[in-house]
């Protein structure tokens, strides 16, 4: 209890702080301050969420498989918090592609889906990440008892629509998508490892 009460708002505020810094960014430059954002804001603001929710898309994922190799239980703590903020910074990514690129031509979001993959895959992650932000809860948890997993199985689906989605948008340098295609199939791999093999149930790197 008191490793949770003192380390949980301490990851809050670390994964609370990218958005905190990029709210300050938008707010310096609606009142004619410093140009943090570079010279095209919107652009940076998009891929700046982007990529800060795929980062934390791949740290919920990595929760499990971190929880059995070092033997550390209290990791499942931070699982839905960490979800959450997946949840948070994709919604702001989307915000951003609405409100600054789209400028909320609601008419066009049609034909963005249709003529841009990289968009429909990415939608497509977000309308799947929905409900389980709205299940996240440990009443819904409760009302929904085996369906509560199935159901939330679908963040490995996300994680591999958020890549996709990555290497769609990707024009020159392929580093950073597959690096984090690279972590999502590990991680994926192991769980299907654990799942079906006693070794890799039973190793550790804790002993």
């Amino acid at each position: 209890m008191k490793f949770s009460f003192v380390i949980k708002p301490i990851v809050f505020l670390l994964f609370l702080s990218p958005a905190l810094y990029y709210f300050y960014a938008v707010y310096l430059a609606l009142t004619g301050g410093e140009n943090l954002l570079g010279p095209d804001p919107a652009q940076a603001l998009a891929l700046a969420t982007g990529e800060w929710s795929i980062r934390i898309l791949i740290a919920s994922l990595a929760i499990t498989p971190l929880r059995y190799l070092f033997k550390a239980p209290k990791l499942w703590n931070f699982r839905r918090m960490i979800g959450l903020f997946a949840l948070f910074y994709v919604s702001l990514h989307l915000l951003v592609f609405l409100m600054f690129l789209l400028q909320w031509q609601w008419g066009d979001i049609g034909k963005e889906l249709v003529e841009r993959p990289y968009i429909t895959v990415g939608f497509l992650a977000f309308l799947l990440m929905l409900p389980l932000g709205l299940t996240s809860t440990l009443w819904a948890q409760r009302k929904l008892k085996r369906n509560w997993k199935r159901l939330h199985r679908a963040v490995y689906l996300i994680n591999i629509l958020a890549v996709l989605h990555v290497l769609w948008i990707v024009r020159s340098s392929y580093f950073d998508a597959l690096l984090y295609g690279f972590l999502v199939f590990i991680l994926l791999l192991y769980r299907i490892l654990h799942n079906y093999s006693l070794a890799v149930r039973q190793f550790t790197l804790r002993k």
